[in-house]
């Protein structure tokens, strides 16, 4: 069957497509849990009478973004709040591992100044978020988890203290992971069953190092040692019910799992955000929380603000943002010309279908890999930064 359309807005649904094809029952599954009917595209297998499509019921207004500042204007800021969020996790971190003295004065404004920039255009953040570095990988986690979290609260349209405290949470949440053995860490193979027990108490060890003298809310030490926790009761340390995880945990849960599928790590390589999401989907109501999933897929979309696209001219583009309207024609910005050069930054809204002159309307041929091509989106980002600054210059 042709899904052509649905008896609500497309945005609506986690449906990572429009106008699709039906391949498999979890996107029956989808339909079925979020539509009472569709509509098809005929193909003249069934001839059956015409009646008149039921009307669509009303819908609450989607939850999404305010842009408050160009993404251009914007980008310098996010770059110098990343860049202070990151040293400063790394920093702690570091403290924790080598058993000094750790403050957490510092963090609860690192955290405002991001729900700030967010605030402002949260496309900014979600380029920086795409930058990776695998020999960095629990700090750069950390602040992604923090960041990543904040824009989901803002999407969901959470209150500023809320998202402050997603923050909190999500850049403390694996500060325990310091009091691992770096062996057991950064082991490129499979942990055995020691090393795996280990590995399992980094909850517990973040939960005692954001201890009640640091004037953190009871959610952020909770997300830090609940953050693996199931809502099958399957998950650890304490295999809690579904009842007894708040949202803030359920968050944290669900950001962190996607950023830990799309991440390098020593022991394999990330996958695409497409495949993160669906793995998140399958686990909804296993592992995850139902509801926040649908939400969270809407939110990333299949092509993320960052991420490198080939279109179908040859040239290479970086996705600037997406609309839930137009899920597959994102405004994107070719970087790469057709011989893999670089060219000047050209911008292009794919869902208004423009054409190269020649090959008819530009769109999307694949996505790729971040780092393909020889481009990279770190260099491409401290370029757009430094050239729209006009003060300070952006820390590498």
């Amino acid at each position: 069957m042709h899904v052509v359309g649905l008896d609500r807005p497309w945005e609506e649904v986690p449906l990572l497509f429009q106008n699709f094809v039906i391949e498999s029952e979890e996107q029956v599954d989808i339909l079925c849990d979020h539509c009472e009917w569709i509509t098809i595209e005929e193909t003249g297998c069934v001839d059956m009478p015409w009646e008149p499509a039921p009307t669509p019921r009303s819908a609450s207004p989607a939850p999404g973004f305010r842009v408050r500042r160009p993404l251009s204007e914007e980008l310098p800021q996010a770059s110098r709040r990343y860049h202070q969020a990151r040293d400063y996790v790394d920093t702690l971190l570091h403290d924790v591992a080598n058993n000094r003295d750790t403050s957490l004065g510092e963090v609860r404004e690192i955290v405002r100044n991001c729900v700030s920039s967010i605030a402002n255009n949260a496309n900014a953040m979600f380029w920086l978020t795409r930058i990776r570095d695998q020999h960095s990988y629990t700090a750069e986690h950390c602040v992604r988890v923090g960041l990543l979290a904040i824009t989901f609260g803002r999407y969901l349209g959470l209150p500023g203290k809320d998202l402050e405290i997603l923050g909190l949470s999500g850049m403390l949440h694996d500060v325990g992971k310091m009091r691992i053995a770096p062996e057991i860490l950064n082991k490129p193979g499979a942990l055995t069953r020691y090393e795996w027990a280990r590995m399992r108490r980094h909850a517990e060890y973040g939960f005692q190092l954001l201890g009640s003298d640091h004037e953190l809310e009871p959610e952020v030490r909770e997300a830090a040692l609940s953050h693996h926790e199931r809502l099958d009761g399957r998950g650890y340390p304490r295999a809690l019910p579904a009842a007894d995880i708040g949202r803030t945990t359920r968050i944290i849960t669900i950001v962190d799992a996607y950023d830990a599928m799309t991440s390098d790590r020593a022991y394999r390589k990330g996958i695409p955000a497409s495949d993160a999401l669906r793995v998140l989907y399958r686990y909804r109501d296993i592992q995850f929380d139902k509801a926040l999933v649908a939400d969270f897929i809407r939110m990333i979309g299949i092509y993320p603000p960052g991420s490198l696209v080939e279109l179908d001219t040859g040239e290479v583009a970086v996705v600037l943002a997406t609309s839930p309207q137009h899920k597959l024609h994102p405004l994107v910005e070719v970087v790469l010309d057709r011989d893999g050069q670089l060219c000047e930054p050209r911008p292009i809204d794919l869902s208004e279908q423009p054409t190269d002159g020649s090959q008819g309307a530009c769109a999307i041929n694949r996505a790729l890999p971040d780092g393909s091509a020889g481009f990279s989106l770190a260099e491409h980002i401290r370029r757009l930064s430094t050239a729209n600054s006009s003060a300070t210059p952006v820390p590498r």
